[in-house]
């Protein structure tokens, strides 16, 4: 029971960092005003590297081995450990996802950035078709407040393009 009870407390630590991971996952982005939509990619793929290393970390031997002592124990501690276990699963595959959506639309940014206004307005029908497919399929970004944001930053990266030309001619 001592040994178990000092895994029950390693447990809880750990359950209380993995949820500060999580709640700090969820706060809302402090971003400049002028962000570009690579910004979106890379915010992303940040958050899937983070939770790909926890999830490598929770399915380790060794936290495996601890698990399997408290099932043998019958912990209580397991529950929330297991919910957890979901939720870092579930945030792992939301940023997979959007990464591979968001990916889709890397070969716009290159245009947004450097085309002139001109040339910059040939790929916003693909780009807008390229948006709708993403809106349409994805299982994490098809909310109003995900596409919110990436068209805000699409158009920041069209005005910041469209500021830099007028200057330049």
């Amino acid at each position: 029971t001592e040994v178990t009870e000092r895994l029950e407390e390693v447990i809880r630590i750990w359950t209380k960092q993995i949820r500060q991971v999580l709640v700090e996952s969820e706060q809302i982005r402090r971003e400049a005003d002028d962000v570009g939509p690579s910004a979106e990619l890379e915010h992303w793929k940040t958050r899937m590297s983070s939770f790909n290393s926890l999830l490598d970390e929770i399915k380790s031997s060794r936290v495996k081995k601890i698990i399997s002592i408290l099932q043998a124990a019958r912990s209580k501690t397991l529950k929330q450990w297991k919910e957890l276990d979901s939720s870092i699963t579930i945030a792992a595959n939301e940023a997979k996802d959007n990464v591979r959506y968001l990916y889709t639309l890397d070969k716009f940014f290159g245009p947004l950035a450097n085309a002139s206004p001109v040339a910059m307005m040939e790929h916003i029908p693909s780009l807008m078709n390229t948006i709708c497919m993403i809106y349409c399929t994805s299982s994490y970004y098809n909310t109003s407040e995900r596409m919110t944001s990436l068209f805000l930053k699409i158009t920041n990266q069209m005005i910041n393009t469209c500021k830099m030309y007028l200057c330049e001619g």
